[in-house]
């Protein structure tokens, strides 16, 4: 077995005080969120996205965080993925962003519902060609025998789609999560990290939580 347990770092980047909280925590979210942008960490955007299947196994994988506001934070994928399948079962889940370089992380959880076709339909045209032709080209989740299969489907569609505006997939869609819990994670000094955990009930009720 491969002992990694010399790995280790200080974390001296600075504190989180109750005396600096704001009464809801999408005020916070939305300040760390701009200092990751102005630190120009890679992809801030990136949220770990947990999800359960029929047997109570948790999977996670990568999405891009698109907007957010006081009513939930907002993604877009395939609805036929793996990812939708869960959620069509199970709609609870979880995120978090890890922001390393800032010694920062919030971990989210929420109900993840469906956006409208005309949300859908309103982000998917301001996207990249090519990226919506991809959206068209993988069924996201299937199996497939090689690379060649993806990028053969990714030029004929290219091909179909050269002269003309690329409709929207009807297995294309979005979802809004809707948070009832932020928790930031701050490093500290000696391992003594802040955490605060903002709970939803009625109103945001914030409490200290041991690191």
């Amino acid at each position: 077995m491969k002992d990694l347990s010399d790995i280790r770092r200080d974390y001296n980047q600075g504190g989180l005080r109750s005396k600096d909280l704001p009464d809801s925590p999408f005020k916070l979210f939305e300040k760390w969120m701009d200092q990751a942008r102005a630190a120009e960490i890679t992809d801030p955007t990136a949220m770990v996205l947990a999800t359960v299947d029929q047997n109570g196994q948790p999977f996670q994988r990568v999405v891009l965080l698109k907007r957010f506001d006081e009513s939930g934070l907002v993604f877009f994928t395939n609805t036929g993925s793996r990812k939708s399948q869960h959620i069509k079962d199970n709609a609870k889940v979880n995120v978090i962003f890890p922001w390393n370089d800032l010694e920062r992380q919030i971990a989210i959880t929420g109900v993840a519902e469906p956006l409208s076709t005309t949300e859908v339909m309103a982000y998917f045209a301001t996207r990249p060609k090519d990226s919506q032709i991809g959206a068209w080209a993988s069924q996201q989740s299937s199996k497939i025998s090689a690379r060649g299969v993806l990028e053969g489907k990714f030029l004929e569609l290219k091909q179909k789609f050269a002269k003309g505006e690329v409709p929207l997939p009807s297995f294309w869609g979005g979802y809004c999560i809707k948070p009832d819990s932020f928790e930031f994670w701050q490093g500290g000094d000696r391992r003594l990290h802040d955490r605060f955990l903002y709970e939803l009930n009625g109103d945001w009720q914030v409490q200290r939580l041991a690191p």
